[in-house]
């Protein structure tokens, strides 16, 4: 197995990576078309072409978000399981 069978060339925002990774190659394309379609949602918030830069950081604080209140869900949807599980083991032993 060479070196290169990770390598994978991805385009972001205009700018093209060429990206080493043990992840599968379908799952990196993957994820940098999710960040390039950030990226050029937060571009298209705006009248005039800001810098990469700035996008780019726009965009991570967008993502991050996503990622937070993705795990806010979870973390509710787990207090709620618990809180069944607790209700039903109550049952259960009220019935014994």
């Amino acid at each position: 197995m060479s070196e290169d069978d990770n390598q994978i060339k991805i385009t972001i925002f205009g700018q093209e990576y060429s990206v080493k990774a043990p992840a599968d190659p379908t799952y990196i394309k993957k994820i940098s078309e999710y960040v390039d379609s950030k990226m050029r949602e937060v571009q298209s918030g705006f009248s005039s072409t800001q810098s990469s830069n700035r996008i780019a950081i726009l965009s991570a604080m967008n993502i991050t978000d996503e990622l937070f209140n993705a795990r806010k869900k979870f973390d509710s949807e787990d207090d709620n399981i618990d809180e069944k599980i607790s209700s039903l083991i109550e049952l259960i032993d009220d019935s014994l």
